[in-house]
């Protein structure tokens, strides 16, 4: 027995895929045997630090192919593998008509295999055994050829025989993969980002958590359902950015969150401005009434003024001057910025004091931590720490906000990340999308990274947004929140289309980053409001929308307009989404529509209603007309219905 070709298995086995609670998991492997005896094989599964595994039958698909797949329904870690055999007496019952036809004696090969009868009846119920005798007497007392191949095609000896094998050469894959199962959050999310401290809507006034909680009904009437903060520690005075990164900071300037730590306390503290623990535990709870949950900044780094500097000099480098090395990305510098130094030592202590702080907010209610930077922090690391959290509270959720190479990465998703930012910033042609979107859903990578896009985030303002308006923040929007299943905005600048840019860089000018904000509501347009919300009630009622991997690109004949489909596991809700990515031009084309995958005969007419703008289009054909114009509705999200047998009749796709 033979068992090779195990997919899904990332490197190896070495690390785990990812699945979603209740999501199927589909395993298939080359399984063969030497010789012409037939084989079977079962898919096993078990919960981490269970011993009892559960079985699964696999299916033979051609050509050596099997496939299986199981669904369990509690987060955490499962172990899964396959166990082959050869099944004699399948083999010989699937002979014997063979035998018959070409006019052999079968009575003797019958009486020579009844063993095989009598073994199967060591092993199953005192009610089956009974009847298994009653096979056996039969068999021997018969002797019509016709008769005996009667009796072995019994429809109840054929299912005692498929649910009790016999297993001679019973032989088990050589590794227990792994799998880990997430709550759903883990698939289908919705973020939006703010600086808590720019929540006030008094002039000049520092934002405090009871300011944030006023804003929450926005917040889910627009449909998100995290809320993400950046860094809510005190911030270091040392070295403090002032306004546009200023490498001198003004009086009353208030620094960047990310530069953590004062003398009143560090990564377990809070910003006393913003006020204290039980209004943040109040906070969440709030948000929870609103179906929000709170998601931290995860930074491990430190300001110059940062406690630990002085308590564990040890755990940063120290200049051959005797100052301490700030962080820089030669040409970038972060004078008010200290990382710690993972070649330390001491980094067992140092390690065991970061798992502390993520443990601290959890125990706090935080369960989701977007993490700063991690690609600059050791792969090693992460996995134990992500291992040591995932052991107790396998439901929280660590976004990797890794604008890194690709690898990196991925590495970094298979040590343990739950999600991670991606390309889709600077992904802006047809082409651009269409390549980087296959390569994240038609690979192995899809099996353990999951992409979470962001058109933009405080650290980046691209190109297209700077140069394109409103219609171009639509656009991004739409794309985002249809491509991938996790996606996210920097929401108080989004939602103003706020595009000032610093001369030649993709940063925003006057950034949020070193200076409290105040945001209006009256800023921004209802009708802005109207379409973030709509988009993602798209998303809350189109199971097609709630994960990343179904998608499929189709084609139209013009490279400003691009076409793709969504369809849910069991195709009873299939999504056509066509965008214009040109935000300064109307744009139009022929789209080729998916007959065949949406079970439309090509003379049958279909209805395509589009779920944002309202309109509804009785199409026939595989090639249908649109046009569209970025600055009225850049996109048609399509859910397509075919005609039933009365002509005014329409339903949604079986």
């Amino acid at each position: 027995m033979v068992i090779e070709n195990v997919q899904p298995e990332i490197d190896g086995g070495s690390f785990p895929i990812k699945r979603i609670i209740g999501e199927k998991i589909k395993v298939t492997a080359d399984i063969f045997a030497d010789g012409h005896d037939q084989i079977r094989a079962s898919l096993l599964f078990r919960k981490k630090g269970k011993e009892k595994w559960q079985f699964s039958p696999m299916n033979f698909e051609g050509n050596d192919r099997w496939s299986g797949d199981f669904t369990v329904q509690g987060i955490g870690i499962y172990d899964y593998s396959i166990e082959g055999w050869v099944d004699p007496l399948i083999t010989w019952l699937n002979n014997i008509p063979k035998r018959f036809q070409a006019q052999e004696k079968i009575k003797v090969d019958i009486l020579s295999n009844i063993p095989l009868l009598e073994r199967l009846a060591q092993q199953i119920t005192l009610k089956e055994r009974k009847y298994i005798n009653q096979i056996i007497t039969r068999l021997k007392e018969e002797d019509k050829p016709e008769k005996l191949v009667a009796i072995l095609q019994d429809k109840t000896l054929s299912i005692i025989i498929q649910e009790n094998p016999l297993k001679y050469h019973k032989i088990r894959y050589c590794k227990k993969l792994k799998v880990i199962i997430d709550r759903k959050k883990a698939l289908f999310s919705t973020w939006y980002e703010l600086f808590p401290r720019s929540c006030s809507q008094e002039k000049n006034q520092h934002g405090t958590f009871l300011d944030c909680e006023k804003i929450l009904p926005d917040i889910a009437k627009l449909g998100f359902d995290i809320l993400y903060f950046p860094p809510i520690h005190p911030i270091g005075k040392t070295h403090r950015k002032g306004k546009n990164n200023s490498i001198i900071a003004q009086k009353g300037d208030p620094g960047s969150p990310w530069a953590i730590g004062d003398e009143s306390g560090g990564h377990m503290a809070i910003h006393p401005q913003l006020g204290n623990l039980n209004d943040f535990h109040r906070l969440i709870k709030k948000a929870k009434e609103y179906g929000i949950e709170i998601a931290l900044d995860l930074a491990f780094q430190c300001s110059r003024d940062h406690p630990y500097i002085k308590i564990h000099p040890e755990w940063f480098r120290w200049r051959a001057d005797g100052t301490i090395q700030y962080a820089e990305n030669p040409p970038k510098k972060y004078e008010d910025i200290v990382p710690f130094d993972f070649e330390t030592d001491h980094w067992q202590e140092l390690w065991q004091e970061l798992k502390k702080i993520t443990f601290y907010w959890i125990e706090q209610g935080i369960k989701i931590f977007r993490v700063d930077n991690p690609h600059t922090k050791p792969f090693l690391f992460w996995e134990w720490l992500i291992g040591q959290v995932k052991e107790k509270y396998p439901e929280v959720i660590f976004l990797a906000e890794a604008f890194t190479r690709p690898k990196v990465m991925y590495r970094l998703a298979k040590v343990g990340f739950t999600q991670s930012y991606t390309y889709f910033s600077w992904r802006n042609t047809k082409n651009e999308l269409t390549e980087y979107l296959n390569e994240l859903t038609n690979s192995k990578i899809k099996e353990y990274f999951r992409p979470n896009f962001w058109p933009n985030t405080p650290d980046i303002l691209s190109e297209y947004l700077q140069s394109g308006n409103r219609p171009a923040f639509l656009i991004r929007f739409i794309l985002a929140a249809t491509l991938s299943s996790n996606y996210g905005i920097y929401g108080p600048v989004y939602e103003r289309f706020i595009n000032q840019a610093i001369a030649g860089k993709e940063e925003y000018l006057y950034s949020e980053k070193y200076e409290i904000k105040q945001w209006k509501n009256e800023d921004i347009k209802e009708n802005t409001r109207d379409f973030i919300s709509r988009i993602n009630q798209i998303r809350r009622e189109n199971s097609a929308f709630q994960m990343t991997n179904n998608l499929k690109f189709y084609h139209v004949d013009n490279d400003n307009l691009i076409c793709f489909a969504k369809f849910n596991n069991d195709l009873s809700n299939i999504i056509l989404v066509v965008i214009n990515l040109d935000p300064h031009y109307t744009q139009s084309g022929w789209v080729q529509v998916p007959l065949s995958d949406m079970g439309i005969e090509t003379d049958q007419p279909f209805l395509a209603h589009d779920l944002l703008g309202g309109d509804q289009y009785i199409w026939k054909g595989e090639y249908n007309y649109v046009e569209l114009n970025p600055n009225t509705l850049p996109a048609h999200i399509f859910k397509m219905k075919k005609r039933l047998k009365k002509e005014s009749d329409f339903d949604y796709f079986a």
